[in-house]
């Protein structure tokens, strides 16, 4: 299999509560007028990227049922979902968030208690 920019994060599967964040790109120039080079802004407490995958959200605990031994317990973990969605703009803490290189770019894996604000295009 080839793998393209449409179909290179096809296998990546977030897990949990997490979410695939890609850092939008910042601007080159204060409002000031003085230009900066592109680490300063990466040091930033508090970064904005796009959401590109979210995992499943935070798993319910599966009551206990011991009664009926013979019955097939498969297991169907239900998820509360999570607030943020797929490309949604998002507001985070980059020391809660953990680095990562795929395919070449950088990524950041960001609980969803590091997120602070979202910014969705649809309205709510």
């Amino acid at each position: 299999m080839q793998l393209t920019s449409e179909n290179k994060l096809k296998k990546v599967i977030i897990v949990g509560d997490r979410l695939l964040i890609k850092l939008k790109k910042p601007d080159q120039k204060t409002s000031s007028g003085l230009y900066l080079p592109p680490g300063v802004q990466e040091k930033e407490k508090v970064q904005q990227g796009y959401i590109i995958k979210a995992g499943p959200g935070y798993p319910i605990p599966l009551p206990v049922e011991d009664d009926e031994p013979w019955k097939d317990h498969s297991e169907n973990v239900k998820y509360i979902p999570l607030q943020a969605k797929e490309g949604d703009l998002a507001v985070f803490l980059l020391n809660g968030a953990y680095e990562v290189i795929y395919e070449g770019e950088k990524y950041y894996i960001v609980p969803q208690n590091a997120v602070l604000m979202l910014e969705r295009e649809e309205d709510l």
